[in-house]
Formats: C-alpha cells, sequence, structure tokens
C-alpha cells in the first residue's frame, strides 16, 4: 500500500504540504554547495522534477553494484505496466516516439507542439490514460495531422488504433462505478473483452486456498481470459507466460544482484523472488514477502514485483513497479519511536475491542532514499509505502514501511506557499501550517504506514478485503489508515515521545491541512462535471465530508463565504478529534465484518460526488497559480565506470530532459512486443 503523490506541492495522506518557495522553485542548493536544478520542465497539467541521492559516494563499491543491478532489473519491466494499463499503449508509444525521432517538417508549428505535449503526457502516464483521474487524455491537434505526421515518418499505427485516439471508446482506464460494470467500463489490460462481473467473482469465488487462514492472492498475477472453449482462464504473468520476455530480463538483472547481496537472509529473499518470477507461484510470492520481511539487516532494500492493486476495477490484480532503497540512518532513527510504540496506539485506539490485535506484529519504519523507480512508481511516485499487502502476513509476520525522504526533499524544494495563502482561511491557519504543517505531515505519513496498516484485525470467517469490500477496498484501507494517523496526530503522546515541541499545534495544522485539501483543495485535480475516481482522493473527501456533516450540530467545521471564495475554519479541534475516532471505530468495524453495502453508502454517499459549485470556484481561484497540480520524477541514471572488463565505480548522472530519458528507456529496455 501506497501513499501517492500529486501536485506541484506534494500530498501526502494527511494534506497537501504547504507548497514553500516558490520563488526559488528553480534552484536550490544540494549540500556541496552548487546549485540543483528540482524542475526539469513543465507541460499541461505535469511538472517534471528531478531528484538526488544524498550519500551515495559513502556506499561501498559492493552496495553500488547491489543498487545498479536492483534498478536494471526494475527497468527491465516497464514495459509490462505500459501493457497492463492499455492493451494499446506498446503500439502507441512506439508509434509516437518513431515520429518524435524522424519528424523533419516544422518544428515551430502550433501541431506539432501540440503533438510534443501529448507525447509527453503519454510518457508521464505510461500510457493515453491519465495517471490520476483515469480519464483518456485526446491530442489537441487533429487526426489529420497525425496521418499527416504517420505518412511523412514512414511509420505504421493501425487504423482503429488512431480512431481510438480521437474518439471517446475506452475512456476510463479505471471504471468503479458497479452501474457501468467494472470491466465493461474499463480500459485496463486485465481482462478480456466480454468478460462480465458476475463471472470474474464467480470465478474466483470457486478458487480455495490450501489453507483457508493463510489465503493466496487470487487474480495478482494474471490476465483473465476467455479460451477457445468460452471457458475463462489465466495467462500468469511470469517466465514463459505472459510478459515472459522483459521477466527473463528482471531474472538476468536480479540474479546479479543476489550474487553481490549484503547477507544470506537478503539473498534468499532474491532466490524466493527470482523463482516467483518464474513461476508465478503465488504461494511463492508469500515465501517471498515473507523472507522479504525478515531481511532488514542490510543498507539496501527495494520493492519490486506485481504490488498494488489499485489499477483493478476489482482490486485483485497488482501491477508491476520496482523501487530501489538506501537506508537513512538518521531519520530512521527518529522515526523508529513510532514503531517501537505500535502496540501503545493499537491498544488505546477506539476501535473494538474485538477488532484490536493483541499484538502488533513486526513493524518497522525507514526513512529511505530513492535510487531508482520504475512501473507504477514512475515518473509519479509514492512518498510512504507499507507492504506486504496481504493481511495474513501483515497480522503474523508484520510489515515494512518506508518514507521516501529524497522525493519528499524535492517536492519540498519545487513549491510554493502562495496556493496556502490562497485557501486558508486566516493568518493563524497559515502561520500554523509554516511552523507545522511540513512536520505534521511527515508523522502522519508514519502514522498512516506503520500504525494505520497495521492496526486492526478482520474476524475470523470473513474474507479479504477484496472479496468482501470489492471496488472500494482500497478507498477503505487508505481511508481507515489515514484516520489511525489523524486520531493520533492531536495527541500528547507525540510529544511525550520527542516527535514535537508542541502536540496541539502538530494536531491543528495537521488537521486544517487535512480538512482544507480533502474539502476543496484537491479539486484542483479534478475536470470540471466530473466525479472522484481515484482511491486517495475519495478518501480524503469522504473523511473530511463525514466529520463536516456530523459536526454540524456543534459547528465543528465552519464553512465560510468571505468576498465570494469559499473558507473551511475548525472551531474545535477536541471533538473533531472524536469524529475522526468515531470514523475510525466504524471504519475498521466495516473491513473487520466485511460490510459491503455501508461501505458502499460511506463512498458513494461522501466521496465520489463533488459540489459543482464549489468546484468551478475553485478551479477559478487556481487559475492565478503557474505551478501545475501534478508532478513526478526523472530518475538520476546510474552509469557503471568499466576497467579490465570489470565494474569500479557507479556514478549518477543527471539526464539533460524528460525526453532524453523516456528515449533510452524505450532503446534499452523494449522487450515486449506492440500487443502481447
Amino acid at each position: 500500500m501506497k501513499i501517492k503523490t500529486f501536485a506541484a506541492c506534494f500530498m501526502t495522506a494527511a494534506a497537501l504540504i504547504s507548497c514553500k518557495k516558490e520563488e526559488n522553485e528553480k534552484k536550490t542548493a544540494d549540500t556541496s554547495g552548487a546549485p540543483f536544478e528540482y524542475v526539469a520542465e513543465q507541460f499541461a497539467d505535469i511538472k517534471v522534477l528531478r531528484y538526488q541521492i544524498p550519500g551515495w559516494d559513502k556506499l561501498t563499491l559492493k552496495e553500488k553494484e547491489l543498487v545498479y543491478y536492483l534498478t536494471q532489473a526494475g527497468t527491465a519491466g516497464r514495459d509490462i505496466y505500459w501493457d497492463q494499463n492499455y492493451k494499446y499503449n506498446l503500439s502507441i508509444r512506439k508509434a509516437l516516439e518513431n515520429i518524435y525521432l524522424n519528424y523533419k517538417g516544422d518544428k515551430n508549428a502550433q501541431d506539432w507542439k501540440q503533438f510534443e505535449t501529448y507525447l509527453k503526457r503519454v510518457w508521464f502516464s505510461n500510457g493515453i490514460h491519465h495517471h490520476y483521474s483515469m480519464d483518456k487524455f485526446k491530442p489537441e491537434f487533429s487526426k489529420d495531422y497525425l496521418n499527416q505526421l504517420l505518412k511523412e515518418t514512414n511509420t505504421t499505427l493501425a487504423p482503429e488504433i488512431v480512431e481510438v485516439l480521437f474518439n471517446d471508446a475506452d475512456a476510463k482506464k479505471v471504471n468503479l462505478d458497479p452501474a457501468k460494470g467494472l470491466v465493461a467500463g474499463s480500459a485496463v489490460n486485465f481482462y478480456d473483452k466480454g468478460i462480465s462481473d458476475a463471472e470474474v467473482e464467480a470465478f474466483y469465488k470457486s478458487m480455495k486456498s490450501p489453507n483457508p487462514h493463510e489465503p493466496l492472492s487470487f487474480g495478482l498475477n494474471s490476465k483473465l481470459v476467455r479460451g477457445a472453449d468460452g471457458k475463462l482462464t489465466e495467462k500468469i504473468w511470469r517466465s514463459g507466460g505472459m510478459y515472459g520476455p522483459a521477466i527473463d530480463k528482471i531474472i538476468y538483472w536480479l540474479e546479479k544482484a543476489k550474487g553481490v547481496a549484503e547477507n544470506k537472509k537478503q539473498a534468499d529473499a532474491l532466490g524466493l523472488l527470482i523463482e516467483y518470477y518464474r513461476t508465478g507461484d503465488l504461494k511463492k510470492w508469500d515465501d517471498y514477502n515473507i523472507a522479504w520481511l525478515n531481511a532488514t539487516e542490510g543498507n539496501i532494500d527495494y520493492i519490486s514485483g506485481f504490488v498494488e492493486v489499485y489499477n483493478d476495477p476489482f482490486g485483485m490484480r497488482g501491477s508491476y513497479e520496482g523501487v530501489v532503497q538506501i537506508k537513512d540512518f538518521d531519520m530512521s532513527a527518529k522515526m523508529e519511536k513510532i514503531s517501537q510504540n505500535a502496540q501503545w496506539f493499537e491498544d488505546n485506539s477506539p476501535l473494538m475491542p474485538e477488532h484490536k490485535k493483541k499484538k502488533v506484529t513486526g513493524v518497522s519504519y525507514k526513512t529511505v532514499i530513492v535510487a531508482g523507480e520504475s512501473g507504477d512508481s514512475s515518473p509519479s511516485t509514492p512518498i510512504g509505502v507499507n507492504l506486504p499487502n496481504a493481511d495474513w502476513i501483515r497480522s503474523t509476520h508484520g510489515s515494512k514501511s518506508v518514507s521516501l525522504g529524497n522525493i519528499v526533499e524535492a517536492y519540498n524544494n519545487a513549491g510554493g506557499q502562495d496556493r496556502l495563502k490562497e485557501f486558508a482561511n486566516d493568518a493563524e491557519e497559515i502561520a500554523l501550517e509554516e511552523q507545522y504543517g511540513e512536520f505534521a505531515d511527515k508523522l502522519h505519513t508514519a502514522l498512516h504506514e506503520v500504525v494505520g496498516h497495521a492496526s486492526g484485525q478482520i474476524n475470523k470467517g470473513v474474507g479479504t478485503p477484496a472479496e468482501t469490500l470489492k471496488s472500494y477496498a482500497s478507498t477503505m484501507e487508505e481511508g481507515r489508515a489515514d484516520l489511525v494517523g489523524l486520531y493520533y496526530l492531536y495527541n500528547p503522546k507525540l510529544q511525550e515521545l520527542g516527535l514535537t515541541d508542541n502536540w496541539k499545534k502538530t494536531g491543528m495544522a495537521a488537521y486544517d491541512g487535512y480538512i482544507r485539501n480533502g474539502l476543496m483543495q484537491q479539486l484542483i485535480r479534478l475536470e470540471p462535471g466530473k466525479d472522484i475516481e481515484e482511491a486517495h482522493m475519495r478518501n480524503r473527501q469522504w473523511v473530511s465530508a463525514w466529520v463536516f456533516e456530523k459536526g454540524k450540530k456543534d459547528n465543528v467545521i465552519e464553512k465560510i463565504t468571505r468576498n465570494g471564495k469559499t473558507y473551511f475554519n475548525i472551531t474545535n479541534y477536541e471533538k473533531l478529534h472524536e469524529l475522526f475516532g468515531q470514523l475510525l471505530r466504524e471504519t475498521q468495524r466495516i473491513k473487520s465484518e466485511g460490510d459491503y453495502k455501508a461501505a458502499k453508502a460511506l463512498v458513494e454517499g461522501y466521496g465520489v460526488k463533488v459540489d459543482q459549485a464549489l468546484h468551478k470556484e475553485v478551479l477559478k481561484r487556481n487559475e492565478q497559480f503557474k505551478s501545475a497540480p501534478y508532478s513526478g520524477f526523472i530518475n538520476p541514471m546510474l552509469v557503471p565506470k568499466m576497467e579490465d572488463g570489470k565494474i569500479i565505480d557507479i556514478e549518477v548522472v543527471q539526464p539533460k530532459s524528460f525526453a532524453e530519458q523516456m528515449l533510452y528507456y524505450s532503446k534499452n529496455f523494449g522487450f515486449l512486443p506492440a500487443m502481447n
């Protein structure tokens, strides 16, 4: 599970960060004193940033090799994610890139500039659907112009695919409205066309795990297809199976990584991951995750596999991703206090007694330095991750939680404070945010990942959330973890642990930011008239809207109109704290009991529909800001220095541009055919 990032300023699960330093957004000094260009470029609604890898030169050569091999393995699977997002994505990308590289015509023409912008949007989203809204974005140039470009560059793209770029077919990558059909309404390439929702449910209902107390993650690494006989079957993502050519390259680099592992536990975990990629065996995936959890002693860690299920409308199939991490020793030591007190947080939560864990197991938390990302984590990246996702493994063996420290640092150095001043209610709210907001967000990330996702338990005999809560499982889980963090952000325990010098002001800043964003500011990401689809955006709205409504009697959060502008002002932080606790208790009950009707009522009632008048106002107020609402990253390139056929060092090189990196990846890591 991950905390997603957004915006020119970034969003944790807590709030849209205060977006400082807009006047200096282009350059900020690094540790050597030389200016570092955090912002690479901006187009459409996207800002592309760079991040550094502090402490790289302090790693041993063996550690650098391990990081290099793991990043190569991650990038080797890049095309898998493109194909998962939409069946025509690779065909489209290959055609657009061929045009880009070979067109000799007028590159100052408006049509060409619009073509470049469209290609960059496709690169950023790993396909033709917006990475966040899930809506298909259409070119601003004409179909005739594209056909002209295809002809002039001798590029082939099937006419039916050209039509898709301009028509309304496959308009939503992930549709979560059951009325439209979860499968029929989703363009994501996880299901054959014509398979119904009822067929999906029946297919997986018939599958039983050998050990019901350790349920396998059915559907995690496969596409569901209809065979020649009309029966449903799975195409497994493994060596020799679907995506085999790319997976074989992943295995090649993981074998090299295993050869320079820091210790036996790390090597053993890599060995199990390799076997999983070779066989597609879901039991092997569970074995790997347990071994990975136990491999905690090294300085290098990673995420690899078909992991997060947000892109599946049924919440079963995992999107491919890779993240390579180096431990940040200083910040990890500070945040370890939360991990050490996880049981106290569980014992003192407002959950029903039967829903509390008697023993919170093995929650580890680290702040890490990212060295490379791929697939579902690139260019748009999380800033916090808690894995593995299987509830039974988390309950029995614990989990790993990480905050991506240098990613957070890059966001902090690429924003501005003008949006805060526009949407905050008064000077007191602005001052609280400026003094405590950034740290409150870091605390919320830690509480969300370490305590939130690790807390609570499912009643015996109740299925997994994917089975019981279905399309609402992801947003319910993210909202539940948010609520755990929100409940404890306004608590003297934080000051007792030495995490803040003023727990009350820290909590107030966190609450201000969450409500401001959940009820209003996050709407800058939506087009007019649209419902909220993305799981994290939904959970921030249903949490905020629920406490707003339930607190109306006592005016806990007042809605203010001043000079034609709307503001939300918290009048009673103590009562808001109580409301967050009540909602947390109910959200955990829904998960523990598998109450689908209650989950649907909560999400659909509070998290989907948008106040259109307020949305129009927010968009109008946001027009004054130059900074794009979404951000992502170019990855630093790790370049080996060779001598006599051996690596003697590995250098970090920043790509010159977003286009340079995307074209390099396509040329050197394009291991899949256009159609799979």
